[in-house]
């Protein structure tokens, strides 16, 4: 016969409740031996706070108000432990005595089978506990303005995003709620970029190559000035441009995943085509950086990568996407699929997220998938081919004439899928 059944109904709780508060409870054992003074709790205390929790919740049954009770008798006896801690001490930790009341209330939640959530509270304690160094040395290199970045990140959306309308009005079906997760869905790729941009230049990790890569998912166009600038007082021309054209080609896998994200018809359509793209381009911006320059000194990074969460720039981001999304209605009534190509080869110009992402959500309906395809692939080269603009104009001769020969090239080829699209 099965063990399980042999046990009475309460024995796995039971052993639940120890395992949990055990571990926490021994965690804090090994910081009273490692500190040498007082210190609350240990590997009898802790299950023994977790016991009585479970206890009170089992003989108070559906009623809250033992186990309320109980938490402040508890949280009064800890109360006098941290008494005692500042009587021998100028500064005392109150966590243990935090602790101790987590597994009072992972003793009550095992009770009422909350099981996932009693197993969270006690695995995460055990964490928080356990990673007390690495946490407080983050904190001292964490600065205020990155934290600050982080907020706005949470306001774009925990706050901003649940309070706007899912529907559709006007003439051009504007859906607030869509048009501003597209804002987040691109800020969120920025911001994943941004940091590990912050994180591997703070420990002088990576040089070009790795810049180019980050900086393709920050903003390839952002990239490819910042690099040709750099480049003009290099000595560097295969580096900087191969490094260039590695930014382009991480361009299409960032857009390939926001455009399956939003539009899984489209996305599919066009994924062969910039999964491919991206690995050429990759490819050969890694083969061509490491053809052999005149100089071969070391290159330090420089590019430092602007706040992608900046409230003015979600706001402009979200006005670009509507303005696209009218400007698209509107060729397609008057101008016909033709009109809509223009616009496209028209936005390479500038940043190609909000038409890329209004064509998201009018293919299929305003516009078919086969003529929004197109235009993607349009916008995107007409893009490839502006930053090779970009780089003949501000990086050194040699380095202009390589990045507008590549891009050239990645214009080229990221055209050609238009043969069969069609």
């Amino acid at each position: 016969m099965d063990l399980y059944h042999l046990l009475p109904p309460d024995a796995f709780k039971i052993v639940l409740v120890l395992f949990l508060s055990f571990l926490v409870g021994l965690e804090r054992e090994e910081h009273k031996t490692a500190a040498g003074a007082y210190s609350f709790g240990g590997v009898r205390t802790f299950p023994l706070i977790a016991l009585l929790g479970y206890s009170i919740a089992l003989l108070s049954g559906p009623q809250l108000l033992p186990v309320t009770i109980g938490f402040l008798v508890v949280g009064g006896f800890l109360l006098l432990s941290y008494w005692h801690k500042l009587s021998r001490a100028e500064a005392a930790g109150i966590t243990s005595e935090m602790s101790g009341l987590t597994m009072y209330l992972v003793g009550a939640l095992v009770n009422y089978d909350h099981l996932w959530i009693a197993t969270a509270l006690g695995v995460i304690s055990l964490l928080l506990l356990e990673l007390k160094t690495f946490l407080e040395h983050f904190a001292t290199r964490t600065s205020p303005q990155e934290i600050l970045t982080f907020a706005k990140f949470l306001l774009l959306t925990a706050v901003i995003l649940p309070i706007l309308p899912n529907q559709q009005f006007g003439r051009f079906q504007i859906n607030p709620f869509k048009t501003w997760l597209v804002v987040v869905a691109v800020s969120a790729i920025s911001y994943g970029s941004y940091l590990l941009q912050k994180f591997t230049k703070e420990r002088q990790r990576g040089g070009v190559i790795l810049t180019a890569f980050l900086g393709g998912a920050y903003s390839s166009t952002v990239t490819t000035v910042a690099m040709s600038r750099r480049a003009a007082r290099e000595q560097r021309p295969h580096l900087f441009a191969g490094g260039i054209l590695l930014a382009s080609g991480v361009m299409y896998l960032r857009l390939v995943a926001l455009v399956l994200l939003f539009n899984r018809q489209l996305g599919e359509l066009l994924a062969p085509a910039f999964l491919s793209l991206a690995v050429a381009a990759i490819t050969a911006g890694w083969l061509w950086s490491r053809r052999p320059d005149a100089v071969q000194s070391q290159i330090k990074r420089e590019f430092e990568p602007g706040n992608p969460l900046e409230l003015g720039a979600a706001f402009l981001f979200a006005g670009l996407f509507i303005a696209m999304l009218i400007a698209t209605h509107l060729a397609v009534t008057y101008l016909g699929h033709a009109g809509v190509n223009i616009l496209a080869a028209i936005m390479g110009v500038t940043d190609v997220d909000p038409f890329i992402m209004g064509m998201t959500q009018s293919a299929g309906t305003l516009t078919p998938l086969t003529a929004a395809a197109s235009a993607v692939l349009i916008a995107a080269a007409s893009n490839n081919l502006v930053k090779g603009i970009y780089s003949y104009s501000l990086a050194d001769r040699q380095t202009g004439k390589q990045s507008l020969t590549l891009l050239i090239a990645l214009t080229a080829a990221g055209l050609l899928p238009l043969i069969w699209i069609r």
